[in-house]
C-alpha cells in the first residue's frame, strides 16, 4: 500500500524519526516508570537541553511542558497580567487568545486587521500600554506571519509590557531573537511531527516575577500549572503532575534530531519548499489565487490559497486520491481555500508532487 503523506497543518505527518524513537520507548519503559524516577528527570533533563540548544535561549528563560499551547493563552493571562492585555488579532487563533483574556474578565484591548493581512506598524492606532502585550507570530488560520523585525519594534514601543509571542505552527523555524521577547510557546503536533498532546512554554524570569508578585497580593493564578510550580519543578527536572511522559521523550529525540541536522539547514530546507509551493500555486491562476497578498506577511510553514471556480474540497480529493493530504481551509473559509503544511518532515519530493497535482487537476 503507497504512504500517504499529510500536509495537514497540525496533527500533520509525523516526523521520520519517531517510529524507531517509539519503539526504542516501549522497549525502554518510557510509559511506565514514575514520573519521580530518577529515569525519567534524565528524560526531561536531555530533552531540556536539546530544546536550549536548538531555540539557542540565552540564560534566565525556563522551558516548561503543559497540556497543550491552548492552555498556555489561558495560564499566560492569569500569571502575566492583573488587569490589561494587548493582542494582535489577524486571525481565529489570535482571536480566541483575545477572547480568552476577555473570559478571564482582563481589559483587554486588540488590533485586528482582515484575514490575510499582516500589520503596517505606521497605521498601529494608540494604545496604552498593557502588562501583557499577545502577538501571533503565525497566524495557522490564515498563514499570515508577523516579520520578527515587527516584534522586536513592539518591544521598544511597549518596553514595559510582557511580550509573548503564539509560534505554535511555525516553531523552530523563525530565528528568534530572545531577548527581544519575554515569552514564547508551541505545541508540539505542526513543525516538530510528534503525536498531538503537549505543549512547551518558554519563559523568563520577567514573567516568573510578575505571576510571584500577583501571588503576593493575593491574587489567584490559577493552580497546579502557575509559573512558579513550573519553574520549581523543572528546576529539579519534573512537573507539578504526571505528564504526557512519551511525548516529552520524543520531544527531546526528535529536538536532538533537528540539532544533528542544523537549524541553519532546517530553516533553509523550509524556504525551498514555500518557494516550490508558492511559485506553482501561482503558476495556475485559473485554479488558484494566493489568499496573503504581501509576500512579507506570507507564511513559510502554512500555505494558504483561495481555490478558483471549483470547490475546495475537489483539489483536496483529487489530491488523496494520489496520497497527499492537504488541509482545507479554517472556519468560514472552509470550503473555498487549502492549507498546506511546510513542516521539517514534509520532503523537497513530496512537494514537486503536490506541484504536479496543482499542474493535472
Amino acid at each position: 500500500m503507497a504512504h500517504t503523506y499529510f500536509l495537514t497543518p497540525g496533527p500533520s505527518e509525523l516526523f521520520h524519526t519517531v517510529p524507531g524513537h517509539i519503539k526504542t520507548a516501549l522497549k525502554e519503559n518510557i510509559c511506565a516508570i514514575s514520573h519521580r524516577s530518577k529515569t525519567f528527570q534524565q528524560v526531561v533533563a536531555h530533552t531540556l537541553a536539546q530544546l536550549r540548544e536548538l531555540f539557542q535561549l540565552p540564560e534566565g528563560y525556563h522551558i516548561a511542558f503543559t497540556a497543550s499551547a491552548t492552555e498556555v493563552w489561558e495560564r499566560a493571562i492569569q500569571n502575566m497580567s492583573e488587569e490589561t492585555t494587548l493582542h494582535l488579532v489577524n486571525g481565529s487563533f489570535s482571536k480566541k487568545f483575545y477572547d480568552f483574556s476577555k473570559q478571564l474578565q482582563r481589559k483587554a484591548e486588540k488590533w485586528e486587521v482582515p484575514l490575510g493581512q499582516g500589520f503596517d506598524l505606521e497605521q498601529m492606532p494608540d494604545f496604552q500600554s498593557p502588562e501583557l502585550l499577545c502577538i501571533t507570530h503565525n497566524e495557522t488560520s490564515t498563514g499570515v506571519a508577523m516579520p520578527l523585525a515587527d516584534i522586536y519594534a513592539l518591544r521598544k514601543k511597549f518596553p514595559d509590557a510582557l511580550l509573548i509571542v503564539d509560534a505554535v505552527s511555525s516553531a523552530p523555524y523563525p530565528a528568534i531573537n530572545f531577548t527581544q521577547i519575554d515569552s514564547l510557546f508551541f505545541s508540539v503536533q505542526k513543525c516538530f511531527g510528534l503525536p498531538a498532546g503537549l505543549g512547551v512554554w518558554i519563559f523568563n524570569e520577567r514573567c516568573l516575577a510578575k505571576a510571584e508578585q500577583l501571588l503576593s497580593k493575593g491574587k489567584s493564578i490559577g493552580t497546579y500549572h502557575t509559573l512558579p510550580s513550573l519553574a520549581s519543578a523543572i528546576r529539579k527536572n519534573e512537573t507539578p503532575e504526571t505528564p504526557n511522559m512519551l511525548g516529552i521523550y520524543l520531544l527531546g529525540k526528535v529536538a536532538e534530531d533537528m540539532n544533528r541536522r542544523g537549524i541553519k539547514a532546517l530553516r533553509q530546507e523550509t524556504d525551498g519548499k514555500a518557494a516550490i509551493a508558492y511559485h506553482n500555486l501561482q503558476k495556475h491562476p485559473d485554479k488558484f489565487s494566493l489568499f496573503v497578498e504581501n509576500p512579507a506577511h506570507r507564511s513559510a510553514t502554512v500555505i494558504v490559497a483561495n481555490v478558483l471556480n471549483r470547490p475546495a474540497a475537489d483539489f483536496i480529493s483529487f489530491c488523496k486520491e494520489h496520497h497527499i493530504v492537504v488541509g482545507s481551509g479554517y472556519g468560514n473559509l472552509k470550503d473555498s481555500q487549502i492549507r498546506i503544511a511546510n513542516f521539517p518532515t514534509h520532503s523537497k519530493e513530496v512537494f514537486q508532487h503536490l506541484s504536479d497535482l496543482m499542474a493535472r487537476w
